[in-house]
């Protein structure tokens, strides 16, 4: 039988355990270890997570975002507020995310609530934002159907345009930052044969509780 590159593939994790003892008991602190991990392995873009929604027909969607803030306030990502994503969190004001450090045989999952940021925040790191990029923001029509990428360079040339005598480029009022409230948090560390590591977190009348899952 040829060997089939989806089915048989197998790749082996040999990385030391997780144990409740090993980890944090607060879990921004655990992950900002693991992202720290992460970020010494020389991974590409460690602050990406997937984030899961739901449309208003209750179909599942979902996306890879940056994150550009993890306290104990939440997670942040910044996003248009005409988009897809941010139309479903308004209908929906829960997600759930994963990050995937596979190179590291670890992922991190989130479940909560979702909140825009307060717009003196959004403000604060807009400015930071290459020019480029701020142009971009009010140049794109997110997730709404374009013609052709003509179309988008000309969208982007006007803007462009528009403020070429402005030394600071303001922030569109259809773009900002949304906060992921975790209420749960899973630690996840892959392991051999399978029998993989698992150490959940749930928010429990304000302290967290930690847990072990089966593989």
């Amino acid at each position: 039988m040829a060997v089939d590159p989806i089915r048989d593939r197998r790749v082996q994790y040999e990385t030391d355990g997780l144990d409740v003892a090993d980890v944090d008991a607060d879990p921004v602190v655990q992950w900002r270890r693991w992202h720290q991990d992460a970020l010494d392995a020389g991974l590409v873009e460690p602050n990406a997570m997937t984030l899961a929604t739901v449309d208003t027909d209750g179909v599942p969607d979902a996306r890879i975002v940056l994150v550009r803030g993890a306290d104990t306030d939440g997670l942040t990502f910044f996003t248009n507020y005409d988009s897809a994503k941010s139309r479903q969190l308004d209908d929906a004001p829960f997600a759930a995310a994963t990050f995937g450090w596979l190179d590291l045989h670890r992922q991190v999952r989130v479940r909560g609530a979702v909140t825009r940021i307060p717009e003196a925040d959004s403000d604060a790191y807009f400015a930071t934002r290459p020019r480029a990029s701020q142009i971009g923001a009010w140049a794109s029509p997110q997730s709404r159907p374009i013609a052709s990428r003509a179309e988008l360079d000309t969208l982007v040339d006007r803007q462009s345009l528009r403020f070429a005598d402005v030394e600071t480029v303001p922030r569109p009022p259809h773009w900002g930052g949304w906060r992921l409230v975790p209420a749960e948090w899973e630690f996840w560390q892959g392991r051999p044969s399978r029998l993989h590591d698992r150490i959940h977190y749930r928010l429990t009348a304000g302290a967290w509780q930690m847990t072990r899952l089966a593989p």
